[in-house]
Order: structure tokens, then C-alpha cells, then sequence
């Protein structure tokens, strides 16, 4: 188990909870007095620490190590329902973006998201979540295929941003992303968007347009990392934190800016402590967001989706 910099205090209290537990297996000593006042003052630190996150500690959170990803979350979910698709029948197939056929509770769905990788060889493959032209191109050959058999279309977006090499900008990612947007504003079926760790820049937002919007509560959604926006305002990435907060990228500001519909909440200590638990809430979103718009004629779901987000970012002075 990885520990970030802010949660020491529960690592120090996690090793000694098992050294204890240890002595009482390797002697006759009876510990189970001190395990118990251990794991007591473990729970009440993880509610202290956990209950009054910075927007910095919950950008780290959403790239724990340990955190689940995409494909993660469609095995789990769907489980040998879960069919992937290739190709943007254009250029190649894109490894940081994946999409395919699953199911949830009987209900077909086309899942789309970025997948980032477990190790070196993983993340070099999946080249660290970021996407090419090409991935974008499939995530919309997908949701034009959902649309023409009348499939929900669900999104799960975890990306430090869009690939910005010189090839990817070559072979037109701007473009990608562009037609990515504004097809999806005029999509016929329901689209469930669910943000699952980083939602970094316009690599997000080429997935990102949505009638239901969800993010998991340990995660960050903003037009620029808050290193990025350190480096640009103050020349140095040392401002990071105070750039986390002034961007306003936590669930709960999004959420109070009325730029997402929901919050998934998650286990206490972050998605990764409770991999199952965090399954079933963000499948039992899934269901609810869907069950919410199934109902609704692909006129007027179009509808509904243009003037959301046409209200988005104005005031009333």
C-alpha cells in the first residue's frame, strides 16, 4: 500500500496496528485491547484527514497509484459482457482510448474512456492516458455506432490531457476534439459522463459533453493541471497548491458552479481503499443517471442538452 504525504499519520498508526497484531500472534500475550484502541484512533485520523482535504490533496488522490482505471471499472461492471472495439478506421487504434459494448443489469451500453497504465511498460503503451487524434476519432466512430442501434453512450474520463506532440497536432487534434464536442451536443441517445480520476484540459472535454455528469469524489476537473497553471502565472511549479485552489476544480465547486449534476461518493480514504464498494456506487449511477433520461425522446434529450450547457458560465449580474 502506497501512502501519500498528507496521510503518514494513518501509516504510522496502520504499522502499528499490525505490529501489535503480530506480537499477539507470536505470543500469548493478549493485545486485543491495544489493536482495538489502535484501530479506533486509525478510524477517527482516516474522518480528520479525509473530511478536510485542500483541492491539491484530492488532485493527488485522483493519481494514486493504486486508483482504479477505466478498464478497471468496465470489468467490474460488466464483466464478460464487455466487448472492446478498434480502430478509427481512418489512421490506428489508439491505446490510451478504449471503447466497447457491455453490459449493466441487462442494459447494453457503449463505454468510452481513457486508460492509463500500471507500470512502465503499461503507461508507455497506453501512452499515459493521453490521446491522439485517432483516439478521439474512435470515441466518435463508437458513439455514431451507439446512436445508429440506439445504445446509451457512458464516458469515463481520466487524463492528464490530450497527447500534445508534434504528430498528434499534425494529424489534427485541435480538429478531434472540436468534432468530438459538437457531434456529441447533437448525439440522439442518452450520454452518461462519469469523471474517475483527472479531467485535464480539452482531452477531457473531447469525452466530456454530457446530459448526466458524475464525478467521483476524489478527483479534479479543469481547463489546466494547477502545475501547468503554477508554471504559466508564476514561472514555477512550486505554486501548485495555491493554483489548485484558486481553479476551483474540487466535485464540490463544479458542483456549485452547476458545470457537473452529481457527486459519486467514495470509500473513506479514496477509491482505491474499496475497489468493490466504489464499483457498485459508480454502476448504481450509471443505472440512476440512464433510468432518469431513457424516458426521453431524442428530440427533446437533444434539446435538454443544449440549453444545459448553454447556460453554463453565464451570470445575472
Amino acid at each position: 500500500m502506497e501512502y501519500l504525504d498528507f496521510e503518514l499519520p494513518i501509516k504510522e498508526l496502520q504499522e502499528q496496528f499490525e505490529k501489535a497484531h503480530q506480537i499477539g500472534e507470536d505470543s500469548d500475550v493478549d493485545v486485543s485491547n491495544t489493536c482495538t484502541q489502535i484501530e479506533k484512533k486509525l478510524h477517527e485520523t482516516k474522518k480528520k484527514i479525509y473530511k478536510n482535504l485542500t483541492p491539491w490533496q484530492r488532485v493527488q488522490l485522483s493519481r494514486h497509484p493504486n486508483r482504479p482505471y477505466t478498464m478497471d471499472y468496465i470489468t467490474a461492471i460488466c464483466g464478460d459482457s464487455f466487448l472492446e472495439l478498434h480502430g478509427d478506421r481512418n489512421f490506428k487504434d489508439d491505446k490510451a482510448m478504449i471503447g466497447g459494448l457491455g453490459k449493466i443489469a441487462g442494459q447494453s451500453y457503449m463505454f468510452i474512456g481513457q486508460q492509463k497504465g500500471y507500470n512502465t511498460k503499461t503507461r508507455q503503451y497506453r501512452n499515459f492516458g493521453m490521446a491522439n487524434p485517432e483516439g478521439y476519432r474512435k470515441a466518435l466512430r463508437l458513439m455514431k455506432s451507439a446512436e445508429k442501434f440506439n445504445v446509451p453512450v457512458v464516458c469515463l474520463i481520466d487524463t492528464p490531457g490530450a497527447y500534445p506532440g508534434l504528430e498528434a497536432e499534425e494529424r489534427g487534434q485541435g480538429e478531434a476534439i472540436a468534432r468530438n464536442i459538437f457531434e456529441m451536443t447533437r448525439l440522439k441517445v442518452p450520454i452518461i459522463v462519469v469523471i474517475i480520476g483527472e479531467g485535464a484540459s480539452g482531452g477531457a472535454l473531447g469525452i466530456g459533453v454530457g446530459d448526466s455528469i458524475l464525478m467521483l469524489e476524489n478527483t479534479w476537473y479543469s481547463v489546466i493541471s494547477p502545475e501547468s497553471c503554477s508554471s504559466i502565472l508564476w514561472r514555477s511549479w512550486e505554486f501548485k497548491e495555491q493554483a489548485a485552489e484558486a481553479l476551483k476544480l474540487t466535485p464540490m465547486d463544479m458542483k456549485k458552479q452547476k458545470l457537473i449534476d452529481s457527486i459519486v461518493k467514495e470509500p473513506l480514504g479514496g477509491a482505491h481503499t474499496d475497489r468493490s464498494k466504489t464499483f457498485e456506487a459508480v454502476s448504481s449511477a450509471i443505472e440512476k443517471a440512464y433510468k432518469e433520461l431513457s424516458d426521453l425522446s431524442p428530440k427533446k434529450l437533444v434539446a435538454q442538452r443544449m440549453e444545459k450547457y448553454s447556460k453554463m458560465g453565464v451570470f445575472n449580474s
